[in-house]
């Protein structure tokens, strides 16, 4: 008999002014004593100092760890830290939650996550992103206890960092067409269940595009919810297809040539406008979605040049194997620069 075991979160908090509740929550989960608190110099003033404050207030001793990048030496750095610690929480953006998955895993403590910021869906997936010479690498960590998503904080972050989740919400639609080409084609692992979760919420964020505003927490706590439930699809798949696909594909070669990449989601919104054409689909309403919530649809403005998204578009099927629209021989040149040309991305 075939098992699997699905790892989600216990409980998810999303609202106004849920950092000041951090340690009642931590003592609902049955955490006491000692705490963990990873963050970045600028998290730690803009949130961290706040959980501390709460999680002192229910009796718990916090060490802190401020870390700057998602590396490997981040991730020691935490690990030599943890000590007696129940619990590690992760205080910042995409980069610091992935860092304290990542130890919380190496370690088998418990991790909570507490984003300061709606970017990406690596706040409840189970999956880290770490850098190393070979560029990111997503790893098998863990998912979070719970999740405590301040949206008077997020809807209080760079704007920019919003439309960047959208995006990456939306290269949902694409990832879950190259997981089923995969199916039909590699005899790929599939999950229907996962997959219609995944597509359902990068379907709220299209149909919703026009009432995502900057600083309105009703959108926050939008873009907050489709990140949860993308993070939920990776943990019932036990894989990254239900959001990783050609676009993801695309982004991860652009960051390796790129002299300045953009942000993660940004660069797969624009991956999804060219990949959704590949494969036949109405690429339009992408790039439509995409420029309502006011994230990039061109390589102008992503801040990469025609030459970097071209190159990037010939290379993208050497960075992981995943069979994808890409195929096993990926584009041309030729093909790579009419696709750019003909989705006006170039």
């Amino acid at each position: 008999m075939v098992t699997k075991k699905i790892q989600l979160p216990r409980e998810v908090h999303i609202g106004p002014g849920l950092i000041d509740n951090t340690g009642t929550i931590c003592n609902d989960l049955r955490f006491y004593n000692d705490a963990l608190m990873v963050c970045g110099p600028h998290t730690y003033k803009i949130a961290g100092k706040q959980v501390i404050d709460s999680l002192e207030n229910a009796d718990f001793s916090v060490e802190v760890v401020k870390v700057d990048s998602a590396t490997q030496e981040s991730v020691n750095q935490v690990e030599e830290k943890i000590g007696k610690a129940q619990v590690i929480l992760g205080v910042g953006g995409g980069k610091i939650i992935d860092v304290a998955k990542m130890s919380s895993a190496n370690t088998g403590t418990y991790f909570l996550s507490v984003p300061t910021t709606a970017s990406h869906d690596g706040i409840t997936s189970p999956l880290a992103s770490i850098k190393s010479d070979k560029g990111s690498v997503s790893i098998k960590a863990q998912s979070p206890m719970a999740v405590v998503a301040d949206t008077d904080i997020i809807r209080n972050s760079p704007y920019r960092l919003l439309a960047s989740g959208c995006a990456d919400v939306i290269a949902n639609y694409t990832a879950v067409l190259d997981w089923k080409l995969a199916k039909r084609l590699q005899n790929v692992s599939y999950s229907e269940s996962a997959s219609s979760l995944s597509q359902m919420t990068a379907k709220l964020i299209t149909q919703g595009a026009d009432q995502i505003k900057p600083g309105l927490e009703k959108s926050t706590r939008l873009i907050a919810k489709a990140l949860f439930s993308t993070g939920v699809a990776i943990s019932i798949a036990n894989t990254s297809r239900p959001a990783s696909g050609s676009e993801h594909l695309f982004s991860h070669a652009l960051d390796k040539i790129a002299e300045k990449p953009a942000l993660h989601g940004e660069q797969c919104g624009v991956g999804t406008i060219m990949m959704m054409n590949l494969h036949g689909g109405d690429w339009k309403c992408i790039r439509d979605s995409l420029q309502k919530v006011k994230a990039p649809t061109t390589a102008k403005e992503l801040g990469v040049s025609p030459e970097e998204i071209i190159e990037a578009l010939t290379i993208a099927h050497t960075i992981r194997d995943r069979y994808t629209i890409l195929g096993d021989r990926g584009l041309s040149r030729e093909a790579a620069e009419q696709l750019a040309t003909s989705t006006g991305v170039i």
